[in-house]
């Protein structure tokens, strides 16, 4: 089966995914004039902005963490240990061109997803089923869209997530030699803790979880930090070998660079979801004045989630010379984990355990909440939401036993497929994002904090918010707003 899977998604990849990603990437680079590259101070500013109106409202900075908490999980540790085992120190490379080009992209869809918001239901929420719809009147790309998610992030990555959690909980606990029924015992467990919150709305562990993740992605780049300090002196051959592999001319006749690219890309996009219309759907339900806010917010946390997690990852990995692992599709999570222990200790193996355990768990309740809100957007069916559940601790369950291989390629089926229809969206409404930071702009330029207001361009049709004080009184965060959903 993982071969079968393996040879659609390649031609999946090559064919269409690849080109893709890199032409709407470079496409809306040009269309919003480097705006992920020239901006990068005011996105400093925005995620600092105090904020406004409501108490209850969500800010700026913590529309920050709440994205970065759900997207930090698998793919930045066990997502680049594999790229780099299956394609080499240049994988890293083109980890970093996805995300360059995709923080353009990111700004794009976060952007639309705040602009094409919608009050009903709970308050503040949309996604790219919403701006298909609205903007474009497409509903059946819409409703294409709303089945993919659904799928992808809460059936698919989800047991990729559970994948990781097993294998680092067994390398952690001797591995499954001792206990052949570990893995089924742990999935258990695992598949239990997601049912009691998807069902029971027992939200005191996703809520500790949202708290905790940003305290151990730092404990987690300080461990990193003082790893390079340690090599300090081999730090400049290894960034030599990252772009070596990435161009060099032996690499090329023996097609080293194809498979560096192909699992760059891959698990690049897989960890920043650049394009793939997953953050839009927490986006949307920030309080902010303008929706360019927003999109400069999810820039940024593309840019700290591959420019900084997962190059962290990369560098522990490449330091402890992963050679023996090059070519085996078993080593994920587990790798990430040998290199730290080579480097520090074991003990730095259990931390990344625990450090691996709540990143995923995070991302699980994370992207349930993704399919829960489409399958909302589509039904609004209790019976169909609670068979949507099942199926949700089902592929927990089954992505804690079956081998790695097979969940990653389940994955990179369907991520080009989700990722394809979002951008078929996005490229045609690119327009519409740089006119609005065109508006964003003139009101900075002026020394006035930027308000939008949809008589402010009203030839956009179907913008149901932004009347003026829609950023004030309906405003809600992520995690409540997923709180909220799991209770009705």
């Amino acid at each position: 089966m993982s071969a079968l899977l393996d040879a659609f998604s390649g031609l999946l990849w090559t064919y269409l995914a690849i080109p893709m990603l890199l032409l709407s990437g470079v496409y809306l680079t040009y269309v919003c004039r480097g705006v992920q590259l020239r901006m990068i101070p005011e996105m400093f500013r925005v995620i600092l902005e105090r904020n406004q109106g409501d108490k209850e409202a969500i800010s700026s900075f913590k529309a920050f963490t709440i994205s970065a908490a759900s997207r930090v999980g698998t793919g930045n540790i066990a997502g680049v240990a594999t790229a780099i085992a299956l394609g080499g120190p240049g994988a890293v490379f083109w980890m970093w061109l996805v995300a360059l080009l995709g923080g353009a992209t990111a700004f794009v869809e976060s952007t639309l997803g705040q602009l094409y918001k919608s009050e009903k239901h709970y308050r503040y929420h949309g996604g790219p089923a919403y701006y298909i719809q609205r903007a474009l009147g497409w509903r059946w790309l819409a409703i294409t869209f709303a089945v993919m998610i659904s799928i992808t992030y809460g059936l698919v990555f989800n047991s990729v997530q559970a994948n990781s959690i097993i294998d680092v909980m067994q390398t952690s606990l001797g591995g499954e030699d001792g206990n052949p029924n570990l893995s089924w015992i742990l999935g258990g467990v695992l598949t239990v803790l997601t049912g009691a919150i998807i069902f029971g709305g027992v939200q005191i562990i996703s809520k500790v979880s949202v708290t905790v993740v940003p305290v151990m992605a730092v404990m987690y780049l300080s461990l990193g930090t003082l790893v390079i300090v340690l090599n300090i002196g081999q730090v400049p051959a290894m960034i030599g070998e990252i772009f070596a592999h990435a161009f060099g001319l032996r690499e090329i006749a023996s097609g080293g660079v194809g498979a560096a690219m192909m699992m760059g890309m891959r698990r690049g996009l897989f960890s920043n979801e650049a394009g793939m219309g997953s953050v839009p759907n927490a986006s949307a339900t920030a309080s902010v004045s303008h929706p360019v806010k927003q999109g400069l917010v999810q820039t940024l946390g593309v840019y700290f989630d591959t420019m900084v997690i997962c190059t962290m990852t990369a560098i522990i990995v490449l330091l402890a010379d992963p050679s023996h692992a090059y070519g085996d599709s078993t080593m994920g999570a587990s790798l990430t984990q040998w290199a730290l222990a080579e480097q520090l200790g074991n003990w730095a193996l259990h931390f990344l355990t625990l450090a691996i355990l709540l990143f995923a768990f995070t991302s699980v309740i994370g992207n349930y909440y993704y399919g829960e809100s489409n399958i909302q957007y589509m039904f609004g069916s209790k019976l169909l939401l609670n068979l949507f559940r099942l199926a949700v601790m089902a592929f927990v369950m089954i992505g804690s036993v079956v081998q790695m291989s097979v969940v990653w390629s389940m994955a990179d089926v369907f991520m080009p497929l989700l990722a394809l229809t979002n951008l078929i969206a996005i490229v045609p409404l690119a327009g519409t994002v740089a006119r609005l930071l065109k508006h964003y702009r003139e009101q900075r330029q002026r020394g006035v904090e930027p308000v939008f207001h949809r008589d402010d361009m009203p030839d956009l049709k179907n913008v149901e918010c932004w009347d003026g004080t829609d950023h004030i009184t309906c405003a809600e965060t992520y995690s409540d707003s997923a709180g909220k959903a799991l209770k009705n």
